[in-house]
């Protein structure tokens, strides 16, 4: 092999890796957090029927999401406050007296009987608070990816949002109760 050839080689090679790193997460997210209910056997057409259990649409009903399928945005406000506080205090104090009592053997006799105190006191009183506030307001856009028997309906749905020159994503998965379907949605 050439070293052109070599050279290219390794390029490619450092591509390949690099690009392996820059991957998107898988989408819809399947995690139901709740215990599904007991399955129930579905009704059975009735061939040449004019009325068909299960394909009814309410006449004077507002057009909601209730099939697999339909569309439903979920609304996400979150805010968290915490705060710690904390105090401390300590004190200390020492006495230390020293004395001479004998020099043997060295000149400076006069120093006999000298005493020599030192007192030394320490304080502290500290005081700290910590705040920390978040809030988070968003909607993302779900799927209704099953219908349960109870009428609950499995949701899943993803959003890819651009901070700060990166890419974050929200996934949002669960169990939605068609009762709590607000007005438009």
């Amino acid at each position: 092999m050439t070293v052109k050839s070599i050279q290219m080689l390794l390029a490619v090679g450092a591509a390949a890796l690099l690009a392996a790193c820059n991957s998107v997460p898988p989408t819809n997210v399947h995690q139901p957090m709740t215990a599904r209910p007991a399955p129930t056997p579905a009704p059975q057409a009735t061939p040449g029927a004019i009325y068909s259990v299960g394909n009814t649409t309410p006449l004077f009903e507002m057009k909601r999401a209730r099939s697999v399928g339909d569309i439903l945005t979920i609304q996400i406000n979150e805010k968290t406050n915490a705060t710690k506080k904390g105090n401390t205090k300590a004190e200390r104090k020492q006495t230390n007296d020293y004395s001479l009592s004998a020099l043997v053997g060295l000149p400076g006799k006069s120093f006999l009987g000298s005493s020599l105190t030192a007192d030394s006191e320490h304080k502290f009183d500290g005081k700290g608070e910590t705040n920390a506030s978040d809030t988070f307001t968003s909607t993302i856009t779900v799927t209704v990816i099953e219908v349960l028997p109870n009428g609950n309906m499995l949701v899943s749905g993803e959003k890819q949002i651009g901070l700060n020159h990166d890419d974050e994503f929200i996934r949002f998965s669960g169990v939605v109760d068609p009762a709590t379907i607000g007005f438009g949605n």
